[in-house]
């Protein structure tokens, strides 16, 4: 198998990111210490049937193939635009899925999410009562001495729980850029919803593959190796953080959505490999249908006929091409309500009604 291109395309699981070429030595990471990738099951909301389903019918063309295939190689992330249901946040399960990457790690984007959401949380409320309930259950036994009252002495001690990596949990970003053997996947879902500083913030740690946890930078001053274990993101997999550094060692694969709502800072941009996604054409929705829903009979290639002709008044995305499919063939309704439901399931997103005609 030639190393280029490592991604293919076709869906068929494959070790090829094994022979995945060094990286350019602007983008070499050497973190440690090296840590096994999970099983692709460990994370089972990453293998429920939904997930795997679009793993498995993504369809790619030549473009995707190529620009995935140079994030990979440059270890950059891939800035996925378009417009609504062409895919976006679908190619990252396929591509994780052919290249046996493991389970997804997902950061979804609202006006409210920080770099540090991304990175890890800490509960410095649920440190605090575990404190006092220790200090309670050490208080108990020297009010009253299990000598004075004949009782038998009560059963081992609780663990202690009031260290501070028993309150901390790495975030999808924080995780992806844990040191694994190879890339995890990281899906970071639409950008463009994210406050103004959100990128920027962004920049200096996809640059740098690495970040700082500073509660554990101060714990480590107190600990013999300053190593303390922290659940990672879907797994919860305790894993090792030395005196509060994580770098990574191979650089995730790195997928940001957007669609298209807002421009990003030219820094921003020349630091990701960017991937503009079109309305697919008849060829490709057939293919699209096939994956999804079998072979596409007359009335479905009619639908698709129809669904490209509306495409030139307003953006229509393909799961609604999908949905009328799938109920033209489960419903048995007549070919006149089938028109009339499919004029229904089909509108033009975020046009109003008047201007959309059947």
């Amino acid at each position: 198998m030639p190393l280029w291109p490592v991604y293919t395309g076709t869906n068929a699981p494959h070790d090829g990111i094994e022979r995945l070429p060094p990286p350019p030595p602007w983008r070499a990471f050497d973190g440690g210490p090296l840590l096994d990738p999970p099983d692709a099951a460990a994370d089972r909301s990453a293998v429920s049937p939904d997930r795997v389903h679009r793993a498995e019918t993504y369809r790619a063309t030549e473009d995707t193939v190529q620009l995935v295939n140079a994030a990979l190689y440059l270890r950059r992330p891939l800035l996925v635009t378009g417009p609504p249901g062409t895919g976006k946040s679908s190619l990252v399960y396929a591509v994780a899925r052919e290249l046996r990457l493991g389970p997804v790690l997902r950061w979804n984007i609202t006006s409210r999410s920080t770099l540090h959401d991304g990175l890890y949380s800490y509960d410095p409320l649920s440190r605090l009562y575990a404190a006092r309930q220790q200090a309670a259950q050490q208080a108990a036994p020297q009010e009253t001495a299990p000598e004075e009252t004949g009782a038998e002495e009560s059963g081992p001690e609780a663990p202690d729980e009031t260290g501070i990596e028993h309150h901390l949990r790495l975030g999808p970003l924080g995780t992806a850029l844990l040191p694994y053997a190879r890339p995890r996947a990281l899906l970071i879902d639409e950008i463009d919803k994210s406050d103004l500083d959100l990128p920027n913030d962004l920049l200096n740690v996809l640059e740098e593959g690495q970040y700082q946890i500073p509660e554990l930078v101060r714990a480590a001053r107190l600990s013999p190796d300053g190593t303390a274990r922290i659940p990672a993101d879907g797994t919860g997999e305790a894993v090792p953080v030395v005196r509060g550094q994580v770098r990574c060692r191979a650089f995730p694969f790195v997928v940001l959505t957007s669609n298209g709502e807002r421009e990003f800072p030219p820094a921003f941009l020349r630091r990701c490999v960017t991937l503009r996604l079109r309305r697919p054409d008849d060829r490709h929705l057939a293919d699209i249908v096939r994956a999804h829903l079998g072979e596409p009979d007359s009335y479905a290639q009619k639908l698709i006929g129809r669904f490209l002709d509306r495409t030139s008044a307003g953006d229509l995305a393909t799961d609604q091409l999908l949905n009328a499919i799938y109920l033209a063939r489960t419903s048995n309704l007549d070919s006149g309500s089938l028109d009339r439901l499919a004029e229904q399931l089909m509108p033009h997103l975020g046009q109003g009604a008047g201007t959309d005609v059947f």
